[in-house]
């Protein structure tokens, strides 16, 4: 390999020294859920003290990566740190709800132990919730580490400036995109496909609202796509699969996508094959 290219790749490296990996961020989000969560713990814990000590490893861990971007944090490291550990217990409140909204709106589900421990569904809106608190703290790229780190793990993309109330349910999920500056309310249902996005993505729109609102309990079905910052779908309604929507539309409303289906059958079944579409 060209010399010069090493080099310059080298003073690159060199620049980026302070940078704290991806992968230590990933890690200390895991061990976040994994001191909220029991099911998601790998070890056992036979002492308060020991949950506790955890705890606080946890915490400066924390503390270590926001060093690295102290420059850019309004407050001192230590203090963004405390302030994000003192909101665990109300994110673990809303963690709780929104794993009971998973298992109720999922016949599938036997347990909200079971949503913990193996629905992506649950996976993605646990490391949004901790990195919208993140980012309300105005933390720079961390948050959107962990919400990409959550993205490729589970299919589902949630930008971690989007606001989402309570009891939000996630179904199947794949494939689900919510904007920036998306607004959901509470019991928002979700399923997989389902993209909550700007009708333009010009860069000048940077500073404003684009992406849609969902007010509660709205259920949107597989594959719709939801557009626009001034889009707004009333509460209670439901928005059908495949729908493509830029307008608003009132509470309790039904939103349909209708395709034409022509079915032929063939008075012949051997000669099934031969067919014109």
């Amino acid at each position: 390999m060209n010399s010069q290219f090493i080099n310059a790749l080298f003073e690159r490296h060199q620049q980026a020294r302070h940078h704290v990996p991806a992968s230590a961020m990933c890690h200390l989000v895991e061990g976040v859920l994994q001191l909220l969560f029991p099911p998601l713990a790998d070890e056992r814990f036979e002492t308060v003290q020991e949950l506790e000590d955890f705890a606080e490893r946890l915490r400066e861990d924390l503390r270590r990566i926001l060093v690295s971007m102290a420059q850019e944090l309004p407050l001192p490291p230590a203090e963004v740190a405390e302030h994000m550990m003192e909101q665990l217990p109300h994110i673990h409140n809303l963690l709780l709800l929104d794993a009971e909204a998973i298992a109720a709106g999922d016949p599938a589900a036997q347990s909200t132990g079971e949503v913990i421990r193996t629905y992506p569904g649950f996976k993605a809106i646990a490391v949004y919730r901790l990195a919208h608190a993140l980012y309300q703290l105005r933390v720079p790229l961390f948050p959107r580490v962990l919400t990409e780190y959550a993205h490729a793990s589970t299919g589902i993309d949630i930008h971690p400036g989007a606001q989402i109330g309570t009891h939000f349910c996630i179904d199947h999920g794949t494939g689900i995109v919510i904007g920036e500056t998306a607004i959901l309310g509470n019991q928002v249902k979700l399923y997989q496909g389902v993209t909550l996005g700007a009708l333009s993505v010009d860069k000048a729109m940077a500073n404003i609202k684009r992406h849609p609102t969902l007010e509660s309990k709205v259920i949107v079905y597989a594959g719709a796509t939801i557009l626009g910052g001034n889009t707004v779908v009333g509460a209670n309604s439901i928005v059908g699969g495949n729908v493509w929507l830029t307008e608003s539309v009132p509470p309790h409303s039904r939103v349909y996508h209708r395709p034409q289906i022509d079915v032929r059958r063939s008075p012949d079944p051997q000669n099934a094959i031969n067919f014109s579409i």
